[in-house]
C-alpha cells in the first residue's frame, strides 16, 4: 500500500508537468512587408513576464516591425517589474500601443498608460493601483508618493488627465461623480472614454488595426519559450499550491513510516515549487539556503531533544522560504495555508489505508502484549527490600547475588563491592535491584 501510495504521488508529479503545451513554434523572421506584433500582457506582472517582453520587443524591433500591440488582461503585480516593462515601452523604437482586453489594474493600469496610446475592449476596466506591502498592508508614504508620481508622470506623457491616475492610486484622491474618498478609482471602458483616458474603444485587435491604417500589415505574435512556459505554468497558484501540498503531505509520510523513497518524492515536489519560482524570477537562491537550514534543523530536531525549539526554528524557516519565493508574502501565507490543510486531509487518509498495510506492522507495534498472547512481564521484586544475601560476583556496580537462596542480578547503590560479601537490598525499581554492604 506504501508503495501505491508513493507511486501515486509521483505519477500525480508527472501529470502536472505532461499537461504543458508543446515547445512553442519559432518566432516569425524579418520580412521586407510591414507587419505588426500582438503581444499578449497576461498574468501577474513579474521578473518572467519582463524576461519574455524583452525578447518579444527584439524580435518586432528585428523584424522592421510598424507597431506592437500590447493585449493587456492582468491584475498588476511587482512594481520593480512595471518600472522595468514601462522603461522597456518608452525605449521601444517600435511605437507600443495597448488594447485593455479585460483588466489593466493596479501595475497593469501603469503599463497601459505607459504606451503611445491606451484603447480598451467592450466591458473592459482599468484602475485600483494602490500599492501594497508584501504582507497585504498599504505600502508607506514614500512607496506611495514615488508611485504616484510614476502614475502622473506616465499620463502626462500620454496627454491624459493626471488626477485621474492619482485617483487610481490614492484614496484622498477624489474625482467628482467617479468615487469617493474611501475608494480607489477603477474605470470602466466607457468612462475611461468620456474622461478621455481611453483613446478609443474597439470590440477586437482588427478592428484597432484598421483605426490605425494596419489593416493590411501582417499580425505576427512572440510565443512563450517553453522554458518560461514551464516556469509560469509551476508558478500558478493552483499548481504551486499542489506542489506544496505533495511535498509536505510526503515528508509526513515519510517521517510516520521511515521511507525515504516518500520522503524523496516531497523534496522533489518541493525542488518544483522553488525551482519555478526561482526561474520566473519571484525568488532568489536565498530561500533554497534558508529552506534546507529548516530542512536540516527538523532532521536534528528527530535526534537531538531540544523541547521543540529546533523543530518550531526549522518550521519556522521552511514557512518563511515557501512565503519569499511567492509573487507577494501574502499569497504565499494563503498558498501554505491550504496546503497545509489539504495535506494533513491527506496524511489522514494515507496512514489509514496504510494501516491495513503488511509493511505497517514492520514499522508500528500491531497488537497489544497480553497474557493471552503469551506474553510474561518482568515479576515484581519489591519483597525483597531488607533481605539480605551474598555477593556471587563482585559488584562494578552490576553483577549476581544470592537473595534468600536465589541467583539474582543486583547492582550496588554506587561503591564497588567484593566477591563474598554481605549485603542487603535497599531499593526495587521494576526488575532493578539495589543493594549495599550491609
Amino acid at each position: 500500500m506504501l508503495f501505491q501510495a508513493r507511486k501515486m504521488l509521483i505519477a500525480v508529479c508527472f501529470v502536472v508537468l505532461l499537461v504543458l503545451p508543446g515547445v512553442a513554434p519559432p518566432v516569425a523572421s524579418a520580412s521586407t512587408q510591414e507587419i505588426v506584433y500582438v503581444i499578449p500582457l497576461q498574468g501577474t506582472v513579474d521578473a518572467s513576464m519582463e524576461r519574455y517582453l524583452t525578447r518579444a520587443f527584439a524580435a518586432a524591433k528585428s523584424s522592421g516591425a510598424k507597431a506592437i500591440i500590447l493585449e493587456i488582461d492582468t491584475p498588476g503585480g511587482l512594481l520593480s517589474s512595471a518600472f522595468a516593462i514601462s522603461d522597456l515601452i518608452w525605449a521601444s523604437p517600435v511605437p507600443v500601443y495597448s488594447y485593455v482586453r479585460y483588466n489593466a489594474l493596479s501595475a497593469g493600469a501603469f503599463l497601459a498608460l505607459s504606451s503611445r496610446a491606451l484603447y480598451m475592449a467592450p466591458g473592459s476596466v482599468i484602475g485600483a493601483a494602490e500599492p501594497r506591502r508584501m504582507d497585504g498592508q498599504a505600502a508607506d508614504e514614500k512607496v506611495l508618493s514615488a508611485w504616484e508620481a510614476r502614475m502622473r508622470a506616465v499620463a502626462e506623457r500620454q496627454g491624459k488627465d493626471p488626477e485621474l491616475a492619482a485617483a487610481m492610486v490614492r484614496m484622498s484622491v477624489e474625482i467628482a461623480g467617479l468615487d469617493t474618498p474611501s475608494t480607489l478609482l477603477t474605470l470602466t471602458y466607457s468612462q475611461a472614454q468620456e474622461r478621455e483616458l481611453a483613446d478609443g474603444i474597439f470590440d477586437s485587435v482588427e478592428a484597432l488595426l484598421a483605426e490605425l491604417d494596419m489593416a493590411d500589415a501582417p499580425v505576427r505574435t512572440v510565443p512563450l519559450a517553453p522554458a518560461e512556459m514551464l516556469a509560469r505554468f509551476l508558478t500558478h497558484s493552483i499548481v504551486a499550491t499542489l506542489f506544496l501540498t505533495i511535498g509536505i503531505a510526503a515528508l509526513a509520510i515519510a517521517v510516520s513510516t521511515g521511507d525515504f523513497a516518500t520522503g524523496g518524492i516531497g523534496l522533489l515536489a518541493f525542488a518544483m515549487f522553488f525551482g519555478g519560482h526561482i526561474f520566473a524570477g519571484l525568488a532568489g537562491r536565498e530561500v533554497i539556503v534558508l529552506f534546507a537550514a529548516g530542512i536540516a534543523l527538523l532532521i536534528i530536531e528527530a535526534f537531538v531533544p531540544s523541547f521543540g525549539i529546533i523543530g518550531l526554528t526549522g518550521t519556522a524557516a521552511v514557512f518563511t522560504a515557501v512565503a519569499w519565493s511567492a509573487a507577494t508574502t501574502g499569497q504565499g501565507l494563503r498558498m501554505l495555508a491550504v496546503a497545509l490543510v489539504v495535506a494533513f486531509l491527506v496524511v489522514i487518509i494515507a496512514l489509514k489505508f496504510l494501516k491495513r498495510a503488511p509493511i505497517w506492522s514492520q514499522v508500528v507495534l500491531k497488537y497489544a502484549e497480553t497474557k493471552e498472547r503469551g506474553y510474561v512481564g518482568p515479576s515484581d521484586t519489591s519483597d525483597l527490600v531488607g533481605s539480605t544475601g551474598l555477593t556471587v560476583t563482585a559488584l562494578r556496580p552490576a553483577g549476581i547475588a544470592d537473595i534468600n537462596g536465589k541467583r539474582v542480578d543486583v547492582v550496588s547503590d554506587g561503591s564497588f563491592i567484593p566477591q563474598s560479601t554481605e549485603v542487603v537490598v535497599v531499593k526495587t525499581e521494576g526488575s532493578r535491584i539495589v543493594v549495599r554492604p550491609k
